[in-house]
């Protein structure tokens, strides 16, 4: 009786100890966004100039004088118009010449040419200074395990969108996000849900495009969002698809 109640104890002390060992070395969701940025990209999202095609428009990233300077390039009417974000702010060119635009519609263009931006370099934003990470726990999605990340902002340096909630999900193995999730405020608001597919790597750094979903009924929680996809309750939106993509590397060694 002793000997079995020895054991008995024994193996739970195994038991406390590797749980004990299991929490010390899970990794943070620093760690695990670092780590997702590294094999995504790494530090050539620094030194890169980017460019691709989305819905009829041209998208540039490029290094000026330091700093990186966002353009989004179209042609209507024959006249081809460059709209330009940088550290200076926003600027619009038409055949070259510059163009007047009042500060509303300036923020307009401004916030939709970074949030292309921003959705086509992930997870390389998600170290802004302005980024919070929390770390949610593991899920399973269609038989592959995933690290939960909830993403907020500060208002300060945080954008107009501060107040946005982003979620995404890392392959425990790979590191790379297969799924991100995000709910906004402006025009009534709602909730995506966006599945990545078609991937590939140009230079070094992953490219992807999505299957946007959104929930059937308003009332669903973003942290709930998973599960129904899962349970194929959300409605199949639109697709975000990248276009002739080129990666110039720069100086990247």
């Amino acid at each position: 009786m002793k000997k079995a109640k020895s054991i008995l104890m024994a193996l739970l002390l195994v038991v406390i100890l590797s749980c004990k060992e299991k929490t010390s070395q899970r990794m943070t969701a620093q760690q695990i966004v670092d780590k997702s940025i590294e094999v995504c990209g790494g530090e050539r999202y620094k030194t890169s100039d980017i460019s691709f095609k989305f819905r009829d428009k041209e998208y540039v990233s490029e290094t000026v004088n330091g700093q990186k300077v966002l353009k989004r390039i179209f042609t209507s009417d024959s006249l081809v118009t460059v709209d330009i974000k940088s550290p200076n702010g926003f600027t619009r060119k038409v055949d070259g010449k510059p163009v007047k635009v009042m500060d509303s519609l300036a923020r307009v263009y401004s916030n939709s040419i970074n949030s292309v931006h921003y959705f086509a370099y992930l997870p390389y934003g998600l170290n802004d200074p302005a980024v919070n990470k929390e770390y949610l726990g593991e899920i399973t999605i269609n038989g592959k395990d995933f690290y939960k990340i909830k993403v907020t902002f500060d208002q300060e340096n945080g954008g107009d969108d501060f107040d946005d909630v982003y979620v995404y999900w890392f392959n425990t193995e790979t590191f790379i996000p297969e799924y991100l999730a995000y709910e906004f405020h402006v025009n009534g608001g709602g909730i995506r849900f966006r599945e990545a597919y078609n991937e590939r790597y140009v230079n070094g750094i992953r490219f992807v495009d999505y299957n946007n979903f959104k929930s059937v009924k308003d009332s669903q929680s973003i942290s709930k969002i998973d599960s129904l996809f899962m349970k194929n309750e959300l409605e199949l939106l639109s697709k975000i698809e990248l276009e002739e993509i080129s990666v110039n590397p720069g100086n990247y060694n």
